[in-house]
């Protein structure tokens, strides 16, 4: 008997694949930008790639708990992955902005709301916690 749904599949593939791009970006972070942003931008940069990782990891943490809805896993996984697209996404483009020549300035009021959706992730989780029977 398979005790894992489609929506546990999907959160472990997302993880993988979160986790995956987050050690490419921080390869291309620690070696492709040293010379063409400042220590700054690359410390950004690293930022993103690190809250990138860790939110791979809650992921794949999450698809274990049997607590946890089918429904509440996919309130999760939506939060995480529109999260750290917005979080992260918005400093990758903010640090390589100059380095292709657009101005990235305009959407660096993403950052936050994707940093409140992660926090709402953890928040989920607590209350899902919470609310558990066991």
């Amino acid at each position: 008997m398979n005790i894992f749904t489609v929506m546990d599949k999907k959160i472990i593939i997302t993880g993988c694949i979160l986790g995956l791009t987050a050690v490419l970006l921080g390869a291309f972070g620690a070696h492709g930008l040293k010379n063409l942003v400042d220590n700054t931008a690359i410390e950004s940069f690293n930022t993103g790639v690190r809250y990138q990782m860790y939110h791979s990891f809650f992921l794949l943490l999450v698809s274990q708990f049997a607590f946890l809805s089918p429904t509440h896993k996919r309130n999760l996984w939506i939060a995480v992955v529109i999260g750290v697209l917005l979080f992260s996404g918005s400093i990758y483009l903010l640090v390589v902005d100059t380095i292709f020549g657009f101005d990235a300035r305009s959407i660096a009021f993403i950052t936050p709301i994707g940093g409140l959706l992660l926090i709402l992730a953890w928040t989920f989780v607590l209350v899902y916690t919470y609310k558990a029977k066991f």
